[in-house]
């Protein structure tokens, strides 16, 4: 028989849910009484950090940054030297006809034209035409004028517009004799910087809508709807401008601030959502909107917490990677991860509080109703905000734990298999943009005419004497066993300066957009041509740098950064979720299954993308291999996000154990009543990343893909069917926590008291046993 006490407390009486110690309960219970202030403290937070932002100016990540091995260190001798290299830009130019020479007149005219007008642009230095330095392809059909851009290096595709518009318009005179293009690393930067700003642009437009309609769909309401989208924003504004004033201590990028908004959408929004949800939930229970809104704060709110800082324990581990471009998205996803957390718990309550039930107001006609009677759902055979396809997906999960567990797993493994064979590269124009943009077009024919000639290996010669003797006849001998080797088919060039006592080489690889070939000539240069000659000289160094060796020394920084990324995410981790549920068996199993769904993840990435099965449907057909910083980058972000789910629907069952429930009993009630709020947050982060599945670049179609992918296995395997078989099989070992491990510090304290009745009786390790998942209640 239920207490008076009890009764109480379920109604929302004296007995409701004492106030908690936990920092989530006193956030919002000092925001629910200072709505106002902490409304406006938001506020000026907001506004303060986009303005001092804005004034900082954002400090992008130099294009030496981002280079690992020796890449890293050609760069930084020539930095060290003062030396600025010019950006070379190159035009093809090609007869129509298959009998066009580079001899014949109406093409000497054409080359001709194209000198003078990128000279008249005055964006140009040093125009060569292809008659004077023997540019021409040894079919003599084929022909480049090289030049270089003049300025920043860094800020050279900002210039190169007036240059290409003058390319296009000789073309446009010789277009029915000529192919005339152009293409070097100013117009290749422009080009993918206009494909990925429009791609972007494209999801950042489409995210929030598709975000807020989902979200009115799952509240009903258009003023419930708008909460977590508003927030969200919010805490993405003020992250942007965070980040342009942290930018002055570690340099931020674009992919950073793209990576920020797609974070920083998804948690903000989730956040709200847990929050919102339960207080709604605790209305509709029939407890008044201060006793709701205290409940939210230390459930809900100690959940998004803990939640919180695992997702900037993951983010903060790519900042173990060595490398400037992921440092930078660790820091901006971390910081936009941090502040969407501070104001679900703290602006959000004091929004409930002033809202109260205007917090329903824009209703939709027949989606979510709140003020639906008790009877009603009695009737129906509901609990408060209990779903009715959980409970009945999860009666069959909780009669044959075993069987469900065997079939989800295996399946999920199985998915996973294809993995092992996964192959990563960094992609190449052609392999990030397909046929779709002309630059692709003339990148694929000066390799056809030029072997390797766009792209060179760029060897970086540092001596104490450039000059003396021994260093000259290294040089040449370098310069000859680079072509004799079959590294290269020449010509080999060699630019020296005298006062820096620095030589460049420039060495055209055989292979050109042939990654494997290309990084086979490479590797001929490195291991073979360069210690046999170069290096018998003491005191000289001699990096060889340039497009292939960047992409091989960047791809085997990342695969050296997975070990000690994996071991500090997954070690932190563990530690925060034995920490916060004081079981080791509750953290063993979130780090299992969150792996597994990375390994799904995976598993799909390699079928769709590398395999083509299915690569028809996203526009990846013909790719053949994963972006190289794709996998350790799912790994890290799916690892925090799978812990939102994780924590959200654990802390529920936690909770419900904790006030008398069974284990069995537990599981039901915690994952039933958080599958509506998990559905839908799920739902938004599917939709969201989806969006980057549709886009040009091949690189943001995986990184969709697997984002989407992961979120939905994450959302209804993992969390509906095998978390619930694992927790009925282990029962009471849920809850094991080793006497050794007592001095770890306690803080389950956090939660709140009861706020139902206690629902056990004498029968209920019969009921858990025979595999009951609704045990007898009083």
């Amino acid at each position: 028989m239920v207490t008076t006490e009890r009764r109480q407390r379920q109604d929302g009486g004296p007995g409701a849910a004492s106030p908690s110690r936990g920092i989530a309960a006193r956030a919002g219970a000092w925001s629910a009484r200072h709505r106002w202030t902490a409304v406006i403290v938001w506020v000026l937070f907001v506004v303060l950090a986009m303005g001092l932002g804005t004034a900082a100016g954002q400090v992008g990540v130099k294009n030496s940054e981002q280079m690992a091995g020796e890449v890293s260190d050609a760069a930084r001798i020539i930095e060290d030297a003062g030396l600025t290299e010019p950006v070379g830009e190159s035009v093809l130019i090609q007869g129509v006809a298959p009998s066009t020479s580079a001899t014949d007149d109406e093409f000497r005219a054409g080359v001709d034209a194209v000198v003078a007008a990128v000279e008249q642009t005055g964006e140009v230095a040093d125009v060569t035409s292809p008659y004077d330095t023997k540019a021409i392809s040894k079919d003599g059909r084929s022909a480049l004028v090289h030049f270089n851009m003049l300025g920043d290096p860094e800020t050279s595709s900002e210039r190169v517009a007036p240059v290409l518009k003058a390319v296009e318009s000789v073309q446009e005179e010789h277009k029915d004799t000529l192919r005339i293009s152009e293409i070097g690393g100013a117009s290749m930067k422009k080009t993918f910087d206009d494909a990925y700003g429009d791609d972007f642009k494209q999801a950042e437009f489409t995210a929030v809508p598709v975000a807020l309609g989902i979200l009115l769909i799952a509240f009903g309401a258009l003023v419930a709807a708008l909460l977590p989208v508003v927030l969200a924003v919010t805490a993405i504004m003020a992250t942007m401008g965070l980040m342009s004033l942290v930018s002055h201590v570690m340099p931020m990028s674009d992919t950073a601030n793209s990576v920020m908004l797609l974070v920083g959408l998804a948690v903000g929004v989730d956040y709200c959502l847990f929050y919102l949800r339960r207080e709604r939930e605790e209305r509709e229970a029939g407890r008044d909107a201060e006793t709701a809104l205290r409940i939210a704060a230390a459930t809900s709110g100690r959940a998004v917490i803990v939640s919180g800082v695992t997702v900037c324990i993951a983010m903060a581990g790519m900042l173990f990677t060595g490398v400037a471009e992921f440092k930078a998205m660790g820091l901006a996803s971390l910081m936009v991860v941090a502040v969407a957390m501070v104001g679900s718990v703290t602006v959000l309550p004091a929004l409930l509080s002033l809202l109260g039930e205007r917090v329903e107001r824009g209703r939709v006609p027949f989606l979510n109703r709140l003020k639906q009677s008790k009877e009603q759902r009695t009737a129906a055979g509901a609990t408060t905000g209990e779903s009715r396809f959980w409970r009945a997906v999860l009666g069959g999960v909780l009669r044959r734990p075993k069987t469900a567990l065997v079939v989800a797993a295996g399946a999920l493994v199985a998915i996973a298999l294809p993995a092992v064979g996964m192959q990563t590269q960094n992609f190449t124009l052609d392999q990030e943009f397909g046929d779709s943009l002309p630059i692709v077009q003339t990148y694929q024919r000066v390799n056809e005419a030029f072997p390797g000639g766009a792209e060179p290996a760029e060897v970086v010669v540092r001596a104490d004497d450039i000059n003396a003797a021994p260093v000259q006849r290294a040089l040449a001998d370098f310069q000859a066993r680079a072509v004799s080797s079959g590294a290269s088919q020449g010509p080999v060039e060699i630019v020296t300066h005298d006062e820096q006592n620095i030589a460049i080489i420039e060495v055209p690889l055989v292979g050109g957009s042939d990654q494997d070939r290309a990084e086979k000539s490479l590797e001929l240069l490195r291991d073979t041509v360069r210690p046999d000659t170069l290096g018998k000289v003491e005191g000289v160094e001699a990096p060889v740098s340039g497009q292939v060796a960047g992409s091989k020394d960047f791809n085997d920084q990342i695969v050296g950064a997975v070990a000690p990324v994996f071991a500090f995410v997954v070690i932190f981790a563990f530690v925060l979720m034995l920490l916060c549920f004081r079981s080791l068996t509750i953290a063993v199993t979130s780090i299992v299954l969150n792996l597994l769904s990375v390994g799904a993840a995976y598993g799909i990435l390699t079928m769709v993308f590398q395999h083509g099965w299915g690569a028809s449907l996203v526009g990846a057909e013909g790719v053949g291999a994963i972006v190289a910083w794709l996998p350790l980058f799912l790994l890290v972000i799916l690892f925090g996000l799978s812990m939102d789910y994780h924590v959200f629907v654990v802390s529920r069952i936690r909770e419900a154990r904790s006030r008398g429930r069974g284990t069995r009993d537990a599981i039901t009630h915690g994952v039933v009543t958080t599958a509506g709020v998990v559905t839908s947050a799920a739902v938004i982060m599917v939709a969201v990343f989806a969006i980057f599945g549709t886009l040009s670049m091949q690189s943001m179609k995986q990184m969709g893909v697997g984002l989407a992918a992961a979120v939905l296995i994450d959302a209804t395997i993992i969390r509906g069917v095998l978390l619930p078989a694992v927790m009925a099989l282990l029962g009471e070992r849920n809850w094991y926590f080793p006497q050794w491990l007592r001095w770890l510090p306690d803080l389950t304290h956090d939660e709140p008291a009861a706020t139902e009745p206690a629902r056990v009786t004498a029968d209920e390790s019969s009921a858990e046993t025979d595999g009951h998942p609704d045990p007898v209640r009083v």
